[in-house]
């Protein structure tokens, strides 16, 4: 098992150190988060393997059914009011990745349905695409209470509850370990340019939420929204890796979030984000499903998590200690 996984490791950087210490600046985290089997339950609950963890204790076949029901209603939402029928082929990294193509036009009265957006991929239908993720960040910014009627939200409501509930409050328990690792100015992180960087990040900042899913972008923007995580995830914070890789999503990270006092830990399931957060010299959190893991939610902790951070940065964490 690799150092930044098993907490092992002594990675010096005493370049990182010595800034730190000499500036009286506050640290500033960010926490870079995978979606599926991290955040929220989804794929395990479709093949079964959450349930198969609990060795005969918790029933494969509702899994299987409440993850069906997820699948539905977040491409029902992804088709109906993201665009995702029209632009699925069309991933981008994230939303702003186009914004040099929109010419800012009133979109109030524009006719998405009839506009031929389509092939080739040239300017002009960039510009159309653009004009599509602008919605896509409006409304993600509005939240589904703006967009849907009351039947609607309880709908997804009830269907939240009962998967928190199968799952042992994993859904309400990540949400809430993610409200512990915000800052107060989360709003303020602009949305990301076209080239992914940012100059730097507001200096009143604390603690960053971003996500790099290896998902398309339109549905994963979908799952923030129906599994409430839209207020603690601005839309600017959202990255696919689909097309581009985690490791060039990470590289976009560092340079957006640059600074003397800027720390990163990545936290996930798979391969992909280990081996990239491994090549970053960050921190890497493995979330494992099994019961009674101090590594999953219920049950990861600050505390925890500043345990990584000190192992690679060398900085007490005393902002990550349990109260």
């Amino acid at each position: 098992m690799d150092e930044l996984m098993s907490g092992n490791s002594t990675i010096p950087n005493q370049k990182m150190k010595a800034s730190a210490k000499k500036t009286l600046d506050p640290i500033t985290n960010v926490y870079i988060w995978d979606m599926d089997e991290t955040l929220i339950l989804l794929k395990s609950l479709l093949n079964g393997t959450y349930a198969e963890t609990f060795n005969g204790l918790k029933d494969v076949q509702k899994g299987v059914e409440i993850g069906k029901m997820w699948e539905k209603y977040i491409l029902q939402v992804a088709d109906d009011i993201f665009f995702y029928e029209q632009i699925e082929n069309y991933n981008k990294p994230f939303l702003d990745a186009l914004s040099q193509y929109d010419d800012g036009k009133d979109l109030s009265d524009y006719d998405f349905n009839h506009d031929g957006c389509s092939s080739p991929y040239d300017d002009l239908n960039k510009r159309k695409l653009a004009y599509r993720h602008r919605v896509i960040a409006h409304k993600y910014k509005q939240g589904l209470h703006n967009t849907f009627d009351q039947d609607m939200i309880k709908l997804w409501d009830d269907l939240y509850d009962m998967t928190d509930s199968y799952t042992d409050k994993w859904l309400s328990s990540a949400r809430a370990f993610l409200e512990q690792c915000s800052d107060e100015n989360k709003d303020s992180t602009p949305l990301a340019p076209a080239n992914g960087v940012v100059d730097s990040i507001d200096a009143k900042s604390q603690n960053v939420n971003v996500l790099v899913t290896s998902g398309s972008l339109i549905p994963s923007l979908v799952k923030c929204l129906l599994f409430r995580l839209d207020n603690l995830i601005t839309h600017g914070n959202v990255y696919s890796s689909w097309e581009v890789g985690k490791l060039q999503c990470f590289s976009w990270i560092k340079e957006r979030f640059s600074g003397p006092n800027v720390r990163f830990c990545v936290i996930g399931d798979g391969w992909e984000e280990c081996e990239a957060a491994q090549t970053m010299r960050w921190p890497f959190v493995k979330i494992d499903l099994r019961p009674g893991s101090s590594h999953r939610f219920p049950g990861l902790t600050l505390r925890t998590v500043g345990h990584y951070f000190s192992i690679v940065y060398g900085i007490p964490d005393a902002e990550n200690d349990d109260e």
